[in-house]
């Protein structure tokens, strides 16, 4: 290495400015070199000073090189590349036809595809709605198609304003996200459905707990249509969350009702209640305090026993939540650990599926709307959703998607290159508002158009006239099946029957009966089977250690 020094200083002399470029260029190579000798956290440099960080650059735009170059335009990973050019191109208002026919695997399993009718109808407007809350002092005729709950905090203040702007040009809402509602989601006047979790952000005492007043001052306003109250979500339902105080700027601590720059914590479950029948009261509670303004929650479908057991909590106090929204397992907007992005929380379609036959087997169905997210941006999974029992979808990640998010999965980072997801002052600066909030617009336009189209090709006049019949699935090369065949339904009424029969839906018939109204816990059922497992284990480990001491 000094050898290597005393050749730079030699050709320095006699190379001119060129030289000394070189030895410097040369001397921080050396110095890395040496750095890298001694450092004791990665083997790859110990042996390969210097050129080891070709590695690791290489692994860092591995990701981008992927997403650009090798993977398939179908890939989803989460999204694939055919769906977020739909997106952009709906943003933009540019031209979405397709030339020389689809490039999908019609024979390939999992291939879904509406069938359309011989007598095709015509509808007049794209704007469907559906009303929530009827009967009411204060019910909201909602579309069908709306922004999931994403908070400021998460996005940047530029983000949640373009968000809002579009939703009050084109009439649909803006759910706020646990973070509360900040001076952003008012600035425009758009629709608002004030999302509330566990850390009752803008509705706290200081210790965390509920405060009526608070909640009532915030829920009263006109631009706040609905209350929905987060008993889990999509990306990681079952965890709680830790805003550092690093993160909890003066706007952020005004929102949420917290103190700037002190860590802010999200508990895994809700002060309120700890029974499916605390969580209808604290339901009905919100609902008077807001002037009887529709009111409901959110979950992400896990232990189907504790689904049914608020199902039954309904019928045992007569109170009933003015819509459901159900949170795909496949959601997510922010960060969460691997395993709970990939491995907790049912899937969209399980789960509205039990959502949807248990309110008709108990004949709610008619005065419960059900809400879903999970993936959707197209017309056809607003379609698809709608037909296996939603009355209407909300959608994060494809809003994100209009708003320019190039899904780099920088989220969590505070490194989004588009101004997104970020509150750096100079990143979020790219995202002009009123550029943006034109897009929120026309995607959400073009969807429904795309939308009106499909339903009359159907031939429905309206989504909610859309049925599992109307969806078919490829389950082989050669086998085909309507959602209606694949996913089990209940007769309304049916879990009212007081004679012990058998339903056509397995989960009904292991976990209904069992299922308590006054406890999340599990059934007895589960609980020795449990037991039974956890004794053989005990046999097994003292049966295991005579075994050896017999030998």
């Amino acid at each position: 290495m000094l050898g290597g020094g005393l050749w730079l200083l030699t050709t320095a002399g006699t190379a001119g400015a060129w030289g000394w470029v070189l030895v410097v260029a040369g001397g921080l190579g050396l110095l890395v070199g040496a750095r890298d000798l001694a450092q004791a956290h990665r083997s790859v440099l110990r042996n390969y000073p210097l050129i080891g960080h070709a590695r690791y650059l290489m692994e860092a735009i591995r990701p981008e090189m992927r997403q650009y170059f090798i993977e398939d335009d179908h890939d989803e990973v989460p999204f694939s590349r055919h769906q977020r050019a739909i997106v952009y191109q709906r943003a933009k208002d540019e031209l979405q036809t397709r030339a020389f026919g689809t490039d999908r695997d019609v024979y390939g399993d999992d291939y879904e595809w509406i069938n359309h009718s011989m007598a095709p109808t015509r509808i007049e407007s794209r704007d469907f709605r559906i009303t929530i809350g009827a009967g009411r002092a204060q019910p909201y005729d909602a579309s069908v198609f709306n922004i999931s709950a994403m908070s400021f905090g998460s996005l940047s203040a530029n983000a949640i304003l373009a968000l809002n702007a579009g939703a009050k040009r084109g009439g649909f809402y803006h759910d706020t996200g646990e973070g509360s509602i900040s001076r952003f989601h008012r600035e425009h006047g758009g629709d608002l459905v004030w999302e509330i979790g566990t850390g009752y952000f803008g509705c706290r005492n200081d210790d965390g707990s509920f405060n009526e007043e608070r909640f009532r001052e915030n829920a009263c306003e006109p631009q706040v249509k609905m209350i929905e109250l987060k008993l889990s979500q999509g990306a990681k339902p079952g965890q709680g969350g830790m805003l550092p105080g690093a993160k909890v700027t003066e706007e952020i601590a005004q929102a949420r009702g917290v103190p700037v720059g002190e860590d802010v914590y999200s508990p895994a479950w809700h002060g309120e209640f700890d029974t499916p029948i605390g969580l209808l009261e604290f339901i009905d509670r919100l609902r008077r305090l807001s002037g009887d303004k529709p009111t409901g929650f959110k979950l992400a479908i896990g232990h189907p026993w504790e689904w049914l057991a608020i199902a039954k909590a309904m019928v045992q106090t007569g109170i009933e939540p003015d819509f459901i929204v159900v949170d795909g397992g496949e959601g997510g907007t922010g960060a969460s650990p691997l395993e709970f992005s990939d491995h907790v929380g049912v899937p969209l379609k399980e789960g509205l599926m039990l959502v949807h036959n248990t309110l008709v087997g108990l004949d709610l169905r008619g005065r419960i709307r059900i809400g879903a997210a999970g993936k959707v941006i197209t017309a056809f999974d607003i379609a698809r959703t709608l037909a296996i029992g939603a009355d209407w979808c909300n959608s994060a990640r494809g809003f994100m998607f209009a708003l320019g998010c190039i899904q780099s999965r920088s989220c969590h980072t505070d490194h989004c290159p588009t101004g997104v997801a970020t509150q750096d002052p100079t990143r979020q600066r790219s995202l002009v508002v009123t550029d943006k909030s034109a897009r929120v617009q026309h995607y959400h336009r073009n969807t429904m158009e795309a939308l009106r189209q499909l339903l009359q090709a159907a031939g429905v006049a309206h989504p909610d006239d859309l049925a599992p019949e109307h969806i078919i699935r490829r389950v082989s090369q050669t086998e085909v099946h309507s959602l209606a065949r694949l996913y089990p339904r209940l007769q309304p009424g049916e879990l009212l029957d007081g004679r012990e029969r058998q339903t056509r839906h397995e989960v009904f018939d292991r976990y209904w009966r069992h299922a308590r109204a006054e406890a999340f816990t599990a059934p007895d059922g589960v609980v020795s089977i449990r037991r039974e497992t956890a004794a053989r284990g005990e046999c097994e480990k003292v049966w295991g250690s005579s075994r050896h001491l017999l030998t």
